[in-house]
């Protein structure tokens, strides 16, 4: 009988990650026995995908940017037509620990979604200013919806059990803090159950991060917008075979 690892894939969406990208898959791999991993090269413009392929990954390569939310649909759909139970999304700059990743298929016993949540009482990662006053609202107003407590609602390191994947394949959110904040209110409003895990946050191996001081003077305007979006939008219903 297969393992959880060996029912689960890593999806990974990396975008001009030629820097980190093998060595997080090589990470993964060494540490997950059984585990897949497939990067979702999102449009690079380097050698993302020619890195991830030589260190042992599945790779799809999208012909042009369109986000992580973008990204992920198609790892769940990938899983999903390869009969995978469980997705795992991993970071590809190093800043999620594989080791991590069992802690979270655990959750999955109880859940349909679990989040690796950066402030439950593990590690010392610290934001600051705007972009820490949204995260606390949004962590408020989505605890509420999930009807459990959640700190830490845009987490980008989640297991999503089959009923989630199911979902996600076909209905998962592609605009900016949709693929965290919108997709949590379309699981919740399909009446898949949400949780997290304490996890610990590493610094990145290398490379430019996403995140600047523009992007992060807008993440308060983006991060109610996706938060209303999903709240207004009609109910998903699980798929048949899902349920």
């Amino acid at each position: 009988m297969p393992t959880a690892l060996e029912r689960t894939l890593i999806v990974m969406p990396a975008l001009n990650e030629e820097t980190n990208v093998g060595a997080v898959v090589r990470e993964v791999l060494g540490t997950l026995p059984g585990v897949s991993c497939i990067v979702i090269d999102d449009g690079s413009r380097d050698e993302t995908a020619r890195q991830a392929n030589l260190a042992g990954a599945e790779v799809a390569q999208l012909p042009f940017n369109l986000g992580v939310g973008g990204a992920m649909r198609l790892g769940f759909r990938f899983a999903l037509e390869n009969d995978y139970d469980n997705v795992v999304q991993v970071d590809s700059d190093g800043q999620h620990n594989p080791s991590e990743v069992t802690t979270l298929l655990q959750g999955l016993e109880h859940a349909d979604i679990v989040i690796g949540a950066r402030f439950a009482g593990k590690g010392a990662y610290v934001v600051k200013g705007p972009r820490r006053w949204a995260m606390s609202l949004l962590s408020v107003v989505m605890s509420r919806v999930a009807r459990t407590k959640l700190t830490d609602t845009t987490s980008g390191f989640k297991a999503m059990g089959p009923r989630a994947v199911a979902l996600f394949a076909s209905n998962y959110p592609a605009e900016y803090l949709g693929d965290t904040i919108e997709a949590l209110v379309i699981a919740a409003k399909a009446g898949l159950t949400i949780t997290q895990v304490p996890t610990e946050m590493r610094e990145r191996a290398g490379g430019t991060p996403s995140q600047n001081p523009i992007k992060a003077a807008v993440y308060l305007a983006r991060a109610a917008l996706a938060l209303l979006v999903g709240l207004i939008r009609p109910p998903t219903p699980l798929p048949r075979d899902a349920s």
